[in-house]
């Protein structure tokens, strides 16, 4: 079916309900809200765009941005939501892949590098406000379940992003498998758009829009944990998305502030699992406000979950692997570990994590080899490695590339990285595998002291030789500002490589 028809359920029930805020101002309704995007998919419909057409969507988080895109969906279209941090040649690129029909923008470069044809609505604008004016030829236009509804671009870290194809059903799986294994949603409830909305803070909406409840852009328009620790508690209770880097910021803030993170009700962390020294100092300082989900845009936020409870926990004679685990799978897919061969493997054994079901994806528009490669047999190979216990829990110890083979042995990047983060020098890590003659690849650990502090290698090598094999110790310290993070928080570890290899 089609999500716009969520809005307009909800409007028709419930149309004084509050729903679009900028901060704590609010700026429509549920009845404007789908009034609003019912005129911009009539005034899309002017233009020639009309059902299975992409438009694309390249803003700032903002409110317009839900109006827009339950406009595009209202109409029947495919939105193309792009990252608003992304350069605008990046963009660009993304809305000629897309062979999209027209892009919403807060962009003024934007315009100009478009491929003739693609009509650019600029927000705000006289334009966008006489869209949202238009009055609506009618409710939603219906579609199936596998219809296109969000095409989706990859971050591009190893090369050009891939346009993943969420269909309607895969929308749909989405949400009701997020209120049935992650948290519930009520209509007294707020989602804060902190991290972008193009991605999965964005993606959120649905479950969101289905219960009425109430849509919170920041007035910073980003992550602020000091503005965050501000607004929770005016606007409370507040779900929101984050990234695990983003809960590392906002519980250091708390920290500093003497404040546990009042309002907040649920934080919803994903895109890789905490390490288990910044999800216990998240739960001791915060509570019990937090989910983990693991997903990937080829299965949105569909893969795993890891409760509130089992995330708080500390009575389970296993809690602590549970805690470093990104949960079970979730109600409408199995998960299972499989190997090079495409066979299950045993309980405990290492292999990568697989998924089928109704939230993954048809494939990679216009992308048959990559489809080909990433879906086998009815599975996606998410390029994930893990393990699956007796009791189901998956636990993820890296991406397939980030391993590391010295001396013909295994390495998983993620235990080294645990070992160094409970040094209280270490802020932040990333180990990499830097080529060696001898050895094949050595490790090497990138280090962000705390607070100025920087480690000694010594220290450093001690805790390892205590705590892991002494073939997994880095065999090289580096002490680092910062370490680069794509536009999601993602540790970026091919620049990493990248720089040992200039190095020679």
């Amino acid at each position: 079916m089609n999500p716009a028809e969520w809005l307009h359920r909800t409007a028709i029930r419930q149309p004084d309900a509050p729903a679009l805020f900028s901060g704590e101002t609010r700026v429509s309704d549920y009845a404007s809200f789908a009034r609003a995007s019912g005129g911009i998919a009539a005034a899309l419909a002017d233009r020639s765009v009309g059902p299975g057409d992409r438009v694309a969507v390249f803003l700032g988080n903002r409110t317009d941005y839900l109006e827009a895109l339950y406009g595009i969906w209202w109409l029947g279209a495919a939105a193309v939501p792009i990252n608003g941090k992304l350069h605008v040649r990046e963009a660009a690129w993304i809305v000629e892949n897309a062979e999209a029909a027209a892009v919403f923008t807060d962009d003024a470069d934007l315009p100009p590098l478009l491929p003739e044809g693609v009509q650019a609505i600029a927000i705000p604008s006289d334009a966008f406000a006489a869209m949202r004016g238009t009055v609506p030829s009618g409710p939603p236009v219906p579609r199936a379940p596998s219809d296109l509804a969000w095409l989706f671009y990859t971050s591009g870290t190893t090369g050009r992003p891939k346009g993943v194809m969420i269909t309607c059903g895969m929308i749909a799986s989405m949400a009701l498998s997020y209120l049935a294994d992650v948290d519930d949603v009520r209509t007294e409830d707020a989602i804060l758009y902190a991290a972008p909305m193009s991605h999965g803070a964005g993606i959120y909406n649905f479950m969101h829009v289905l219960r009425g409840a109430r849509h919170v852009v920041p007035e910073s328009g980003g992550f602020d944990p000091g503005e965050i620790l501000r607004l929770a508690p005016r606007i409370g209770p507040v779900s929101m998305f984050a990234a695990p880097t983003m809960v590392r910021r906002l519980v250091d803030s708390a920290k500093a502030a003497g404040e546990t993170g009042e309002g907040i009700r649920t934080i919803v962390y994903a895109g890789g699992p905490m390490y288990e020294a910044d999800i216990l100092e998240a739960v001791e300082v915060m509570g019990p406000r937090f989910v983990q989900v693991y997903g990937q845009g080829e299965c949105p936020m569909g893969i795993t979950a890891l409760s509130r409870h089992d995330v708080a926990d500390r009575g389970h004679p296993r809690w602590r692997e549970r805690l470093n685990s990104v949960g079970t799978a979730q109600s409408v897919v199995e998960v299972a570990i499989l190997g090079d061969d495409g066979a299950e493997l045993p309980r405990g054994q290492t292999g990568e994590i697989a998924v089928r079901g109704t939230t993954v994806m048809p494939g990679y528009r216009r992308n048959p080899e990559a489809t080909a490669k990433t879906i086998r047999d009815g599975w996606l190979w998410t390029g994930d490695m893990g393990h699956m216990d007796d009791d189901g829990y998956v636990t993820m110890q890296d991406r397939s590339k980030d391993l590391i083979i010295s001396g013909g042995s295994n390495i998983y990047p993620r235990e080294v990285e645990e070992v160094l983060l409970s040094h209280p020098d270490v802020h932040e890590v990333a180990v990499v595998g830097r080529p060696d003659p001898e050895w094949g690849e050595i490790v090497v650990a990138f280090i962000v002291g705390r607070e100025g502090r920087a480690p000694e290698a010594s220290a450093l090598d001690a805790l390892c030789l205590d705590r892991i094999a002494r073939f997994k110790r880095p065999k090289a310290y580096r002490v680092v500002e910062s370490l680069p993070k794509n536009n999601y928080g993602k540790v970026l570890k091919t620049e990493l490589r990248s720089i040992l290899a200039a190095e020679g």
